[in-house]
């Protein structure tokens, strides 16, 4: 790594304030041209894809999240008014609650509960962390996003005895999706024991005419606002499932949008040198071989962005883990991403970056800005925290190139609604480049489908198992002898799991007697 190297592929975004460095990914020379016949044909599907092409053949549905920041863009007046209203619904809501026109029985909101799972709820999770100011956020926000009874316990105990004053956003385009069905039915549960009528606290973000919206329009919710079939729910941070949690908790959704909108000026440049997620893509590329041989560690050297390294895991796996390409050939594609932040991550793993199995390659978040304060602590004579914050940032990446670990560093202006937007924005733009570059469509996920329907299968064993129990009370059964008697006899090692739960859970009534060897253990109700 040298000065003339860094000069030549350091590249600076100064209608953004952005800069990419990849100098220290060791492309030979020839790399970016080798690539540029590839990448123009990426450049022309994005374009496709923008002008409302069929990007999702499984569904034969359009994917027009950049429409969200540039409404004009869209390819129908019908499609420009939907996003144009709905953000103005979105403000006019949010001003009516922090206004207390609409208001819980006991005044203003002062609390904000939102129920979703992936893209629902890891899009609305980073932004309220990235951007929330504590005590000085309009609403406090708070989130169910798993199936998980303790945690859901865990964010209702935290809200104890402020029900009352408790706003709740349900967010599932089918409105079927089990996760935030379970979340609600919980919280709606929770409402009716402290008293409240729940109708009068729940907002609904659906898909027209689904479960969860009938559901709303009978119980007279509070509002209904829409998820669209062309927006999925990795890329729905700027829709009304981000925004409107954002506009409600106070932050400037103006911005997120106006940054988005500026990122993605740049990002369609059809000039590789000009666009950074070009760039960024054929970095991956060459780190990855292509075919993701190589892990993506994201290191944020900003608290705030901790969670970006998570909201990518959703945006970069789900959309370019795929077992097939376009073609319908077998490749086993997908880039594995984790992260932390720094500095945390020279007191966790760098150890192993530094002197481990040289697998991945590292993208550094650089924020240039310390804080808002016009001071800060010199911590040694001339020394503050955020130099120290730098210099750990920049040892790290020195001591990663010694031993031959590559990288590349994104460098912000600061962590603000605008940066967001275009961080979020760019983000999306490498995923779609990155997956025309090697074939595979973006925009599906039918591994999450399969996990669906396998979670299906095993919930309709449970109930057959908890009826086969309950028409033979008292009757001790093995694992393997109640999977025969409940018609299921090759499913013995999941009757063994189910049962297991059940016996910890005293609600369900199965008590175990243990054996050994353990699969003699026997259980009964």
């Amino acid at each position: 790594m040298n000065w003339s190297r860094f000069k030549a592929h350091s590249y600076h975004y100064a209608d953004l304030g952005v800069s990419l460095d990849i100098s220290r990914l060791p492309f030979p020379d020839d790399f970016l041209s080798s690539k540029e016949a590839a990448m123009q044909q990426a450049f022309a599907d994005m374009a496709a894809l923008e002008k409302g092409a069929i990007a999702n053949p499984d569904e034969q549905r359009m994917v027009g999240h950049y429409w969200l920041r540039a409404p004009e863009l869209a390819p129908t007046p019908e499609l420009t008014n939907a996003i144009t209203s709905t953000l103005a619904a979105i403000k006019d809501f949010s001003a009516q609650v922090h206004a207390g026109t609409v208001a819980g029985p006991k005044g203003k909101f002062k609390n904000l509960l939102v129920i979703g799972i992936g893209g629902s709820a890891l899009g609305p999770q980073f932004v309220a962390h990235a951007l929330g100011q504590p005590r000085k956020d309009k609403l406090t926000v708070a989130f169910f996003d798993n199936t998980d009874p303790d945690g859901i316990d865990y964010v209702l105990n935290g809200l104890r005895g402020q029900l009352a004053k408790t706003l709740v956003l349900v967010i599932s385009k089918s409105g079927g999706t089990a996760e935030t069905r379970n979340g609600m039915l919980e919280a709606i549960v929770a409402f009716k024991a402290a008293g409240l009528d729940h109708s009068k606290h729940f907002v609904a973000v659906t898909g027209v005419g689904s479960k969860l919206d009938a559901t709303a329009v009978s119980e007279n919710w509070l509002a209904r606002f829409p998820m669209w079939d062309w927006v999925g729910g990795r890329t729905s941070a700027l829709c009304a499932v981000g925004l409107l949690p954002a506009a409600l908790q106070g932050l400037d959704i103006r911005a997120l949008l106006d940054g988005a909108a500026a990122m993605d000026a740049v990002t369609r440049r059809p000039t590789t040198a000009e666009n950074p997620a070009a760039l960024l893509a054929l970095m991956w590329h060459f780190a990855t071989d292509g075919r993701g041989t190589k892990d993506m560690v994201v290191l944020p050297y900003k608290d705030r962005l901790l969670l970006f390294s998570r909201y990518l895991q959703q945006l970069v796996m789900e959309s370019l883990g795929k077992e097939h390409d376009l073609k319908g050939n077998v490749v086993n594609q997908g880039i594995a991403v984790y992260g932390n932040k720094g500095s945390t991550d020279q007191h966790a793993y760098v150890q192993q970056l530094r002197d481990g199995v040289n697998n991945f390659f590292v993208t550094f978040i650089e924020v240039l800005k310390d804080r808002d304060a016009k001071t800060s602590l010199e911590v040694e004579p001339g020394v503050t925290a955020g130099d120290f914050l730098q210099g750990f940032y920049l040892g790290t990446r020195a001591a990663l190139s010694e031993k031959d670990r590559h990288s590349v560093t994104i460098t912000l202006p600061d962590v603000s609604p605008r940066t967001l937007g275009m961080l979020i924005a760019l983000y999306e733009r490498v995923v779609g480049l990155y997956a025309a570059l090697i074939g595979i469509n973006a925009y599906h996920q039918p591994g999450v489908e399969a996990g669906k329907k396998a979670a299906g299968a095993v919930i309709a064993l449970k109930l057959k198992l908890a009826a086969t129990l309950a028409a033979t009370p008292g009757q001790a059964f093995t694992a393997e002898a109640l999977a025969t008697a409940a018609g299921s006899p090759d499913q013995a090692e999941l009757t063994f799991k189910i049962l297991e739960h059940l016996a910890a859970n005293k609600s369900s009534g199965v008590k175990k007697r243990a054996k050994t060897p353990w699969y003699l253990s026997t259980y009964r109700t």
